[in-house]
């Protein structure tokens, strides 16, 4: 079985064990956790998310298992058997457009190759027309098998919780869900053709007049959100690395501690 853009789903699930011992409710919430719950409340009754919040919290999400564009979710509730929740996602029609873009920009590609997810990852996905998260009830799906009749159900809403709780632990769950693993993701992104991403050098004729006049359009470059710094290793993780071993090391193993050293270095020489 295939997705739309012809990668093979992953046969077996990403498992998040749960239940009251799980080590993610002994963390505190994080931003990927807030981010989530703050683009659900926008189109979720906020109370039922809090009852929800609850359930969470006193560990009654057993499990998550998370597929492309679904997860399913066990929430026990007493000695009765745990109810069966599924979390649906409208499938991601332009993968390859989303990937395209991460390569072409530079310091994102380095970043999700070395493991690292930057928060603004949603901007690249608003970018493309499509969201990271759901934005509107028609674009969250929802199953149980309760009698709660109102929407979300507590369990839904305790799963959903959970499951903020996990993109917190490993953000790239979130792509998972989205349709990407991260081998899937960081496999295409290594494949792609590194690009400058600079644009094409125009030239323009000199003149005399407003030579010293300030350059217009400064105002709005204040409003340009800035760009995460690029990594200590950035070539290393974009370049091809070279067919050399050092004591069965490759090269690339080998210098990134020597980047990292060099980064802290510099970051450190700052005027007395």
């Amino acid at each position: 079985m295939t997705d739309h853009d012809g990668y093979f789903e992953t046969a077996k699930p990403i498992r998040v064990r749960g239940g009251p011992s799980s080590p993610l409710l002994r963390e505190p919430v994080g931003w990927w956790a807030r981010r989530f719950i703050g683009a659900l409340e926008s189109f979720l009754d906020p109370e039922r998310l809090r009852r929800g919040r609850a359930y969470a919290e006193q560990g009654r999400v057993l499990r998550l298992d998370v597929r492309p564009y679904e997860v399913t979710a066990f929430v026990g509730e007493g000695a009765d058997e745990p109810h069966e929740v599924t979390l649906g996602l409208t499938a991601i029609e332009g993968w390859d457009e989303i990937e395209g873009e991460l390569a072409r920009r530079a310091v994102f590609r380095a970043r999700l190759l070395a493991g690292e997810i930057p928060q603004d990852l949603e901007r690249v996905f608003g970018d493309c027309g499509v969201g990271l998260f759901p934005e509107a009830a028609e674009e969250l799906h929802q199953m149980c098998g309760c009698s709660d009749w109102v929407d979300p159900c507590v369990h839904a809403a305790a799963a959903l919780h959970f499951l903020a709780r996990a993109f917190d632990d490993d953000p790239f769950l979130a792509l998972a869900w989205n349709g990407r693993t991260r081998e899937q993701l960081l496999t295409a992104l290594r494949r792609r053709p590194v690009e400058s991403g600079l644009p094409p050098v125009v030239e323009t004729p000199l003149r005399a007049e407003g030579f010293w006049a300030p350059p217009s359009g400064l105002a709005a470059l204040k409003d340009r959100s800035a760009h995460p710094p690029a990594p200590p290793g950035l070539l290393l993780r974009l370049l091809d690395p070279p067919a050399v071993k050092i004591r069965r090391r490759s090269l690339t193993d080998v210098l990134e501690p020597a980047y990292e050293a060099l980064a802290r270095r510099d970051g450190d020489d700052s005027p007395e």
